[in-house]
């Protein structure tokens, strides 16, 4: 207990400490200068669409609800040392030499794959629609923007903020990052740590060792959650009502339906987690194929 409080002060004098040292560079006559030239938005071609999308609102809901799922199982496979149930594929190609997996790791790699399509039809919209731009960068202006942006964040004055039309850099790099860089790389690492990864290709399995998606996959998923995290605390400190009516009801506005809905999602998602045990899974995953003690 003594260790667990010592590392909360710590963290503590370290976040004090980053918030005074951000003031002072602020105070500083050339980087108040470059916050000018800089205030944290980096353009966005003209053609970009105002607003927010229906269909948006609907896929930060999906992604919640997998991205949770997804974490807690990948946490149930790495810390469970009995499984309570074995699950084995019998339909599809070499179904009669399918390996015995945990239904853990049965519904990891289920939520897996609907995330996947999921993320796949998210990307299909969002350059069908041009809603690419807001982003993924189009100047390099947006390093030095992010740079600003970083900087007015840890000094506790935020960046002027319109998500509606245009995201600040930092947002845009820390999106872009999730969308096109950490989603690969967990799906990549993952299919490669899967039962549908081909055991005989020896010549594959040595340019792409298992060891390597095993050092990547859990760090990619810490990434995940520290990005949820600060994602949900910037959505409340920064104006909750309006923030959470852009992401879940498409409306620039600040009443409490975007509340609501944030909050209906939230009850389903922790609904589906407290769900995710032996009794309610092997009834379901009986379906897909065999299920054995």
């Amino acid at each position: 207990m003594l260790g667990r409080g010592g590392a909360a002060v710590g963290v503590i004098v370290l976040a004090v400490a980053v918030v005074l040292a951000a003031r002072w560079l602020r105070s500083l006559d050339g980087v108040g200068a470059f916050i000018e030239r800089y205030p944290g938005s980096a353009p966005i071609p003209g053609w970009t669409p105002i607003g927010l999308p229906a269909w948006l609102g609907w896929q930060h809901f999906a992604n919640l609800f997998f991205l949770v799922l997804i974490v807690r199982s990948g946490w149930l496979v790495r810390t469970t040392k009995r499984p309570a149930a074995y699950w084995t594929r019998t339909r599809g190609p070499r179904s009669s030499h399918a390996r015995k997996i945990s239904l853990e790791l049965w519904l990891h790699l289920s939520v897996d794959a609907l995330w996947l399509a999921n993320g796949a039809l998210f990307v299909v919209l969002l350059f069908s629609t041009g809603q690419w731009a807001r982003i993924v960068p189009t100047s390099w202006e947006v390093f030095p923007n992010a740079v600003s942006a970083a900087l007015q964040y840890a000094s506790m004055n935020w960046p002027l903020d319109d998500g509606w039309t245009n995201y600040n850099a930092l947002q845009q790099l820390s999106y872009f990052a999730t969308v096109f860089l950490a989603a690969p790389l967990a799906a990549i690492t993952g299919i490669r740590m899967s039962g549908a990864w081909p055991v005989n290709a020896q010549r594959l399995n040595r340019g792409y060792p298992i060891e390597w998606a095993r050092a990547v996959h859990f760090p990619v998923m810490i990434y995940f959650v520290a990005f949820t995290v600060v994602h949900v605390v910037l959505v409340f400190s920064t104006g909750a009502l309006r923030n959470l009516n852009h992401m879940f009801t498409a409306r620039d506005a600040t009443d409490w339906w975007g509340v609501a809905v944030f909050a209906l999602a939230l009850l389903v998602t922790i609904a589906a987690v407290m769900s995710a045990r032996a009794v309610l899974l092997a009834p379901l995953a009986r379906s897909m194929g065999k299920i054995s003690r």
